[in-house]
């Protein structure tokens, strides 16, 4: 008898795989980036005078059990949107790969 349940009585944990998931967070066009606008200065500061548009954002890399890579997708996009990215003034994509989690 084989059992339909992952570790700890998750079903969603059966046969999990892991994978390895990259977020990128960036402002929202339209949004004012102060810190890219000082990194931009900075940059024609030290001579990089074709600088130009700078936006920072935020990357976040890690590591995620799920049995599929619809299923990793499905978990990583309620993250960001519940914690990792501000809808109201930041947008967001990721990778998942394949992978050591």
């Amino acid at each position: 008898m084989t059992s339909d349940v992952g570790p700890e009585g998750d079903p969603s944990m059966t046969a999990a795989r892991s994978w390895k998931v990259r977020v990128y967070v960036t402002l929202k066009q339209g949004v004012l980036d102060p810190q890219g606008r000082a990194v931009e200065n900075a940059l024609r500061v030290l001579g990089f005078t074709e600088a130009a548009d700078v936006r920072v954002g935020k990357y976040i890399e890690l590591g995620l059990k799920a049995p599929d890579r619809e299923a990793a997708a499905g978990r990583v996009a309620e993250m960001c949107r519940r914690l990792l990215a501000n809808p109201v003034i930041e947008q967001y994509r990721y990778d998942v790969i394949e992978g050591d989690a």
